[in-house]
């Protein structure tokens, strides 16, 4: 069986500045201290960081009073900003730079008296926390979706959560547009782009029925599982070596070995180290 390691794979710039955030703490002082949600959705990273003393939690009411709570990368409403403070919380804040220009656009749109319309999972805590900066007068549809919130030749703001499928949110700007007056910061971020690029091209490489593709990731990524849609070829996915020594890879001539922008490089060299054995 033929490998293939795909490039770019693996961490972004904005998850590697989350976890450098998180490990400096962990230097800096003792634990316990606070994660607001995971602070990339990768259960490695997460699994790593509790052994060193951190604590994730789903509500800032589940933080002790004047603790160190840090905001994961997903980003936060300030809705939860204003909790913090309320219960003076010592705030490092891990927030992905892209995911903070989507705040901005929202709430740049908002501000100007745009309704605004979200592309991306309402429950998806990237999703979330741009909400947030609206509150009002705003809406979140799929990438096929219709806004409820704005008749046919209305004017709105369109943002996009940054790990969705690059060529359905180039597509749905596309087509909201022929039907709407939309103002669009709606983008995925370059590592989602050019991690799914970089897929396509393998499958265009390697095609036949031989071809797989294998992809590193936790399935709670969104990122992730964007990976394994784009693939145009038979598509694993696992999270731990438990569950890469579980696939089978019989009638595989040619494997491709991808991981999602929140799985760490350990990793991606164990399932190298393990498949090539």
């Amino acid at each position: 069986m033929k490998i293939v390691a795909l490039k770019p794979h693996g961490f972004c710039a904005g998850v590697t500045a989350a976890i450098r955030k998180a490990e400096a703490l962990c230097a800096e002082r003792p634990g316990p201290l606070y994660c607001l949600h995971e602070i990339v959705h990768n259960e490695l990273v997460v699994a790593a960081l509790k052994a060193k003393g951190f604590v994730f939690v789903e509500t800032v009411e589940a933080i002790p009073e004047g603790a160190t709570a840090l905001f994961s990368a997903h980003g936060v409403a300030p809705a939860v900003r204003r909790a913090a403070a309320a219960r003076s919380l010592e705030v490092v804040d891990a927030t992905c730079p892209f995911v903070q220009r989507v705040h901005q656009a929202a709430r740049d749109f908002a501000a100007r008296g745009l309704p605004v319309v979200v592309l991306g999972k309402r429950d998806h805590a990237e999703v979330k926390g741009i909400v947030g900066e609206v509150e009002a007068n705003c809406e979140v549809i799929a990438p096929d979706g219709v806004p409820a919130l704005v008749a046919p030749g209305g004017r709105f703001g369109l943002v996009s959560q940054t790990t969705l499928n690059a060529d359905e949110v180039a597509f749905a700007v596309q087509r909201l547009e022929a039907d709407y007056a939309v103002e669009t910061m709606a983008e995925v971020c370059n590592a989602t782009r050019d991690r799914q690029a970089a897929v396509k091209a393998f499958c265009r490489d390697y095609p036949g029925e031989g071809t797989a593709l294998l992809v590193l990731g936790s399935p709670n990524s969104s990122n992730t599982r964007r990976l394994c849609e784009v693939a145009a070829c038979r598509t694993f996915r696992a999270g731990t070596l438990e569950e890469v020594r579980a696939l089978d890879f019989t009638d595989v001539a040619v494997l491709g070995i991808t991981s999602g922008a929140s799985t760490p490089e350990s990793f991606f060299t164990a399932v190298l180290a393990e498949l090539g054995e």
